[in-house]
């Protein structure tokens, strides 16, 4: 029951440490820790936001994790280990509740068209699209795909320039 313990207590830290930075705003943009979604992902802002908004329920979800820790190590092997599994299953589905909204907030703030994320700009200028009208069927599908509303598939990049 002891290395039950040591490992809830252990992922509990790193949690709270996500927590932590989230909330105060220091949790860098990367690619490991965090609300990760491609909207997220799309500048520091919207990842600072999602995360400050997860940031309550991953606390939440670190003192569930202690919680679970300690019922390991007093309640003996039965309750200890039912203690722990409780407590690793809420704070997943505690933690995953906070990820939600924050990646939903951060979806609503993002920026219009793809953002910085993929790279393949906005929908064609009225300039562009004009251009386009002399080319082929073909190419005025591709650029169809672009959206006029949004950025579509970032593996059309280029697709909505004038050839």
């Amino acid at each position: 029951m002891l290395i039950v313990a040591s490992v809830l207590f252990a992922v509990a830290v790193v949690v709270g440490g996500v927590a932590a930075a989230g909330m105060t705003g220091r949790l860098p943009r990367n690619r490991w820790a965090g609300v990760r979604t491609p909207d997220t992902l799309a500048s520091e802002e919207t990842f600072r936001l999602a995360n400050r908004i997860a940031a309550p329920t991953l606390a939440a979800a670190a003192v569930l994790l202690v919680i679970g820790g300690i019922g390991a190590l007093t309640l003996g092997t039965l309750g200890g280990l039912a203690l722990a599994a409780v407590a690793v299953l809420a704070s997943l589905m505690i933690a995953g509740y906070g990820g939600t909204v924050g990646a939903r907030t951060a979806a609503a703030a993002a920026p219009a068209g793809c953002g910085d994320a993929c790279g393949c700009g906005s929908a064609p200028e009225a300039a562009t699209t004009s251009a386009l009208v002399s080319e082929s069927a073909a190419d005025r599908a591709a650029a169809a795909d672009c959206g006029v509303d949004s950025c579509g598939s970032c593996t059309l990049k280029g697709a909505c320039q004038p050839h």
